[in-house]
């Protein structure tokens, strides 16, 4: 008999069978400090606002260059081996695997719905139900429904939140409150869009699955919209408008999807099957795919006829599926919302939430992230008081880092530990994230989202940010919830929809 020594961490021997894999912690690891864990963060935030804010560029190099950095001071202060950095770095990639495959059928899904007409007919319908004396009460809805549809805030703001811009200006309302109205529907939608990146990169963040997060934001989200619109409908009755919501730009972007596609209610089917199926509580990947597949049997139907010049039909669904689908209209408006969706419009997001999620894994292996969150969480002793330094832990990091995707991933991963601890599902954060991340982002002026709000609108992030009453008022909800115990639940309460959570971490819940 032999066996090998057992502080060496390797396979112990006995009449060369393999019995198990022992593993001893190396005593060479060191504890991080508060002020060392700060470094990489603190490289991470410059560069993120440098790169962000100065060079508008994107968050992809600043992030692998914190990760450099968090790398080499755990190698080299802190005493960990590359094998275990690796680990670290790999694991955290893992955990958004299943949040990277939804996304991958999201692009499918909406390069699909675009070309199959399901998206544009929702566009018109939404259109439609414009009157001045509810104006602002409408512009929110149709761009919240425009949001649920596309998955995107910023592509709703960017067609029809400005064709909302316009017929604003035309009946006299100002210009902060139309911009509020817009910002509020389309942040809706994308806050509960199936097809939202933030939407999916929340719950995996987080430990939860999608539509469970997705129901779970609706005490929150659906509240603050019906404030919201008493909101709005109270400044209708206070300033009645006078005059037409049939301005040139509506009236051209009503005709031209009209004359672009064949539009029939039969298009609806795609999106009442995914609602079925979420209703029915099937997992998002196959209720997806299902949507997927619908929606090419749409365009198979009804778009056969592509018009003069146009590839074949089947042609056409390939080309939707992965590039996503190209307007060609020539009118402004209507390509630029309807040019988007297919498998490679998700890669550069899918790379963002990579890279991301492997400064985290570095942070988190090496106890950086550990010691920064023992650090903070010193002033949460209660749950409200961990809801709300999550919330404002993220409405400062769109603050500092200057991008929502940081705000979700980096007080994510710092306080899943927090809220297991506690014995709160997973979900209750993934809520948080997204009630202070998603929602604030858009309310500040040198964040990705506010600024490009404020760019497309033409109206100040301070000037709309009274009237976002949707974003103003999620946060504060949240933090209501979490001091009341209203609607947050307990691991007990729905073990079946924590995935990616490991088991050290669940032990520690139970501990």
């Amino acid at each position: 008999m032999e066996q090998d020594d057992p502080d060496s961490g390797r396979y112990v021997k006995r009449d060369t069978t393999i019995l198990r894999r022992e593993h001893v912690p190396d005593e060479t690891k060191r504890t991080p400090t508060l002020w060392l864990s700060l470094i990489p963060v603190t490289v991470l935030i410059g560069s993120l606002f440098y790169s962000i804010v100065i060079l508008e560029g994107s968050g992809h190099i600043p992030l692998i260059l914190g990760s450099i950095i968090a790398a080499i001071i755990a190698g080299t202060s802190l005493g960990i081996s590359w094998p275990d950095i690796q680990k670290g770095l790999t694991g955290g990639i893992v955990t958004a695997l299943p949040a990277i495959l939804i996304l991958i059928v999201v692009g499918l899904l909406i390069g699909v719905w675009i070309a199959s007409g399901v998206v544009p007919v929702m566009v018109i319908y939404g259109l439609k139900i414009l009157a001045p004396g509810y104006f602002l009460v409408a512009a929110c809805l149709i761009c919240a429904l425009i949001s649920l549809a596309t998955g995107s805030s910023w592509s709703t703001a960017a067609t029809v939140g400005l064709a909302m811009m316009g017929v604003g200006q035309a009946l006299g309302i100002p210009a902060g409150m139309t911009a509020g109205a817009v910002i509020s529907g389309a942040y809706f939608g994308d806050k509960m869009s199936p097809l939202s990146d933030t939407t999916n990169l929340a719950p995996a963040v987080a430990g939860t699955q999608l539509f469970t997060h997705i129901r779970h934001m609706v005490y929150t989200t659906v509240p603050a919209l019906i404030i919201a619109l008493i909101i709005f409908t109270i400044i209708g009755i206070v300033r009645p408008v006078s005059g037409s919501v049939d301005t040139p730009e509506y009236l051209l972007m009503l005709s031209t999807i009209n004359e672009t596609f064949n539009l029939t209610p039969w298009l609806l089917l795609a999106p009442a099957a995914v609602l079925f199926l979420v209703w029915k509580k099937t997992p998002a990947l196959p209720a997806l795919v299902v949507g997927v597949f619908v929606g090419a049997v749409l365009l198979l139907i009804f778009q056969r006829d592509g018009g003069a010049g146009s590839a074949p039909v089947l042609s056409r669904l390939l080309d939707s599926l992965y590039t996503g689908y190209e307007s060609h209209t020539g009118v402004a408006m209507v390509d630029e919302l309807l040019t988007r969706g297919g498998l490679s419009s998700m890669l550069d997001t899918i790379a963002l939430i990579i890279v991301a999620l492997s400064f985290g894994g570095i942070m988190e292996s090496s106890g950086m992230l550990g010691r920064l969150a023992a650090a903070v969480l010193k002033l949460a002793r209660s749950t409200g008081t961990l809801i709300t330094v999550t919330i404002f832990s993220c409405i400062g990091m769109n603050v500092l880092a200057s991008d929502q995707f940081l705000a979700i991933i980096v007080p994510g991963r710092m306080y899943r530990g927090a809220f297991l601890k506690r014995g709160l599902h997973p979900k209750n954060l993934s809520r948080a994230l997204e009630d202070s991340a998603t929602l604030t982002s858009p309310l500040i002026p040198w964040n990705t989202c506010g600024a490009y709000m404020a760019g497309v609108l033409g109206v100040s992030c301070f000037t709309y940010l009274p009237f976002a009453f949707l974003n103003l008022l999620s946060p504060l909800i949240s933090i209501f919830y979490g001091f009341t115990g209203i609607t947050i639940e307990k691991i007990e309460d729905d073990p079946d929809s924590i995935v990616g959570i490991t088991a050290e971490e669940m032990a520690s819940s139970e501990g």
